[in-house]
């Protein structure tokens, strides 16, 4: 097969929010996304979100490459199904996105996954790392899988990790053991990749649940190996998610420093927030912040409650 190629291009990532379709799954505590359930989520609200979903990946970091993304790591999806229903939609369909996804063992059952356009990434493989968790009463948590993708780009070799780290619902400090035990997982990912490749070219991206500058980031993940291009947004006060009035930058791109080499076939550009406008809340007390699918039970038919992010590479000639 012939694969294009491209001059300059971005990557995307970006947590949908709640992506379920509207059927029961009786393995999965997804009960509230159902006809019946909660939230009262019908085939018409479902439609509209696809529709929305894919209109945001389709101009994410279109205005700096003049393109759609070479691919985009989603979190907070169903299952393959939504993810078929999401780049077969017509904002998405002419380009043809295929996806690596797995079923994983979290108890609401969403999932991690990345969507490609198969013309400009040569897929390769893909395997999943599981963190799980042994609560004091013995039990074991689990949570999203951890994506390792590898393929190509313009004939490089490039591994893409995807995350969607445990949440701070039960409190920041509680749960902050949780995501340096999902930091660890990555490294070992980045081990077994290294077994492989002695210079992998790496691309970390996910919704951490912790800030460019929290423990889990700074001293666990991202290694004199890696640069993380967001700590300096987050410090210009910039964020992907607001919590009581405050703005989180959980939705990061982290890359392997040999992009940065001389005799690498790709640079990095920049990194960026698409925090456009039409995806903000236009008023009230949440204006400025995402324009969500829901505010606690209340369906408001927006986006998503995170802001999506991308970077830009340049293939050097």
């Amino acid at each position: 097969m012939e694969f294009n190629t491209k001059k300059t291009f971005s990557v995307g990532f970006y947590n949908v929010e709640n992506l379920f379709d509207t059927k029961d799954n009786p393995k999965t505590n997804d009960d509230q996304f159902t006809n019946n359930g909660s939230r009262r989520w019908s085939k018409k609200r479902y439609l509209k979100k696809i529709k929305k979903l894919s209109h945001v990946i389709s101009q994410l970091g279109k205005e700096s490459t003049n393109d759609v993304p070479v691919f985009v790591g989603l979190v907070e999806i169903e299952n393959s199904k939504v993810l078929k229903d999401l780049v077969h939609h017509k904002n998405l369909k002419k380009y043809d996105y295929k996806f690596a996804h797995y079923d994983s063992k979290d108890e609401r059952g969403i999932d991690v996954a990345l969507i490609y356009r198969k013309d400009f990434f040569e897929y390769i493989s893909s395997k999943t790392y599981t963190p799980s968790f042994i609560e004091e009463d013995g039990y074991v948590d689990y949570t999203r899988d951890i994506l390792v993708v590898k393929g190509k780009i313009n004939n490089e070799e490039i591994h893409v990790i995807i995350n969607h780290w445990p949440s701070r619902s039960e409190g920041e400090k509680e749960t902050r053991p949780k995501r340096i035990e999902a930091a660890k997982k990555v490294q070992e990912a980045i081990k077994d990749i290294k077994n492989d490749n002695k210079e992998p070219k790496i691309i970390i991206m996910g919704d951490f649940n912790d800030d460019p500058i929290s423990e889990s980031i700074k001293e666990h993940l991202v290694t004199e190996d890696f640069y993380n291009p967001m700590e300096s947004l987050f410090s210009k006060g910039l964020g992907s998610l607001t919590y009581k009035g405050k703005w989180n930058l959980f939705d990061q791109i982290i890359i392997s420093k040999n992009f940065f080499n001389t005799n690498s076939q790709h640079s990095f550009i920049k990194a960026a927030i698409f925090n456009k406008k039409w995806l903000q809340t236009y008023k009230g007390k949440y204006k400025g912040s995402p324009y969500r699918t829901y505010v606690g039970p209340w369906y408001k038919g927006g986006y998503s409650d995170h802001f999506p992010v991308y970077a830009c590479f340049e293939r050097d000639e």
